[in-house]
Order: C-alpha cells, then structure tokens, then sequence
C-alpha cells in the first residue's frame, strides 16, 4: 500500500513538472513572439530610438487592453456555449466586446500620434494585422511540415 502512493505521488510529481515546464516554454514563446512584433512594428514603422522610446510603454498598455477585453470575450463565449439561453443576461452580448476593442484602439491612436505623426500612428493597427498573418502563415507553414 505504501508503495503504491508512492508510485502515484512520483506520477503525480512528474505530470505537475511537465505542466509547469510546457507553461514556462509556452511564456518564452510569447515573450519572443513579441519581441519579434517589436521589433517589425520598429522596423515598419521606421521609429527612432527616441519614439520607440515613448512608443512601446504606450504599446504595452494597449496590449493589456486589448488582450483584457479578448479574454472577456473568451469567457463570454465560452460561457454562452456552456449555458442555456435563459442564462442570457442583457448587456453581455458578444458585439459589446467588439466595440470595446474598438474604443481603444481609436483611444490609443491618439496616444500614438502624440509620439508619432497622425499617418504612423494610423499604420500601426495594419502593421500589428500585417504580424498576425505573417504568424499565422508561419504556423501553418510549420504544420504542414509535420
């Protein structure tokens, strides 16, 4: 009997160690991810060292919106999947998050045209989809690689 809770807490042990070490990999990913998006969003942008400086606080603070608002959404959606219709509550309809995300951007593109021109700060919102295709083009990429 005792070598079996052994066995299972050894098992136990393992699986935690995997978790947590494909969850740190996944966060080093991420953080290279983005520091690539940096240094495209630099690069496209042709941004000084002097308005990358300004730049990317204002940047990182979008982000955090942005991704807060997308996880709402996340969960929203999810919980609407997994409840019944007569959960609805008014107010929390998918479209209002959508439009959330659309204040701040148009909020952040006026933070970002104090740093940058009207015309640059404009060009980030297609230059940050720009990234995304190119990630998504890669990861597909990759996978049909396997």
């Amino acid at each position: 009997m005792v070598r079996l809770k052994q066995v299972i807490t050894t098992i136990c042990l393992i699986w935690f160690a995997c978790f947590v070490a494909q969850g740190q990999s996944r966060q080093e990913r991420f953080e290279a991810i983005e520091k690539q998006k940096s240094a495209y969003i630099t690069k496209q942008l042709k941004l000084t060292p002097a308005e990358a400086h300004r730049f990317f606080p204002l940047y990182n603070q979008y982000t955090k919106e942005i991704m807060d608002v997308k996880s709402q959404k996340n969960k929203r959606a999810a919980d609407a999947r997994n409840s019944p219709r007569s959960n609805f509550r008014e107010g929390q309809d998918i479209i209002e998050y959508d439009a959330k995300e659309v204040e701040i951007k148009k909020k952040y593109r006026g933070k970002f045209a104090e740093v940058l021109d009207q015309t640059r700060a404009s060009q980030f919102f297609a230059i940050e989809q720009e990234f995304i295709k190119l990630l998504y083009k890669e990861l597909d990429s990759r996978n049909r690689n396997d």
